[in-house]
């Protein structure tokens, strides 16, 4: 006799948009996702038996992003650590430009599962980066700006007063707030004679 017939995903639930067609023998997934990836099963009885048939569905995707860059401004010495991250299937391999170049690892740079790690970063390192996560399927490209900051130290909103008057035995504050990029080394003097800390 003429079997019935019965679809079920092995190790999980039938897709909810699933469309069983024709005396329910076709099954449709329209719109297919990764997740719908899996074993299918599709069993078939009647009086004088069953039989099973299973399937595998492999779903394979193009690149996207789930983080990208954003442009950045370092201090000169600073560390670069730029992520960007794609989801694929299959998984995506990463490779970097700088100003549309190629970028290779060297003694300050490395490059690993689409980090980009630059240590002690330049003003050459200043630039613009893409990032490209590409499989058999696609590429995508992400891009960011790296600004490097660097100036000698100057004091043009923190002037230090001229002049403090200050009563005897009370604290006083005095505060050297330059401007700079790397950050300086801060030093003080007492007329000629470098300051050195005590109890007080």
């Amino acid at each position: 006799p003429v079997p019935t017939i019965s679809w079920r995903k092995v190790n999980g639930h039938n897709p909810s948009k699933a469309r069983l067609r024709k005396s329910q023998a076709v099954l449709e997934i329209p719109n297919v996702q990764l997740e719908d990836a899996g074993m299918y099963e599709c069993k078939a009885e009647n009086s004088r038996g069953r039989n099973v048939f299973r399937g595998q569905l492999q779903v394979y995707t193009y690149p996207h992003w789930v983080e990208k860059l954003n442009d950045t401004q370092l201090d000169s010495g600073d560390q670069l650590r730029w992520e960007c991250k794609a989801t694929a299937k299959p998984r995506p391999t990463y490779r970097w430009l700088k100003n549309g170049v190629p970028l290779w690892p060297q003694s300050r740079i490395e490059m690993v599962n689409g980090v980009l790690m630059i240590h002690s970063v330049n003003l050459s390192d200043a630039g613009m980066y893409q990032c490209l996560a590409e499989n058999k399927y696609g590429t995508v490209y992400a891009s960011a700006e790296l600004k490097i900051l660097a100036s000698a130290p100057t004091f043009p909103l923190n002037q230090m007063r001229k002049t403090i008057i200050i009563t005897k035995g009370q604290e006083v504050v005095i505060e050297c707030k330059p401007q700079a990029s790397p950050k300086p080394t801060i030093t003080w003097k007492k007329g000629d004679k470098a300051l050195k800390e005590s109890k007080r």
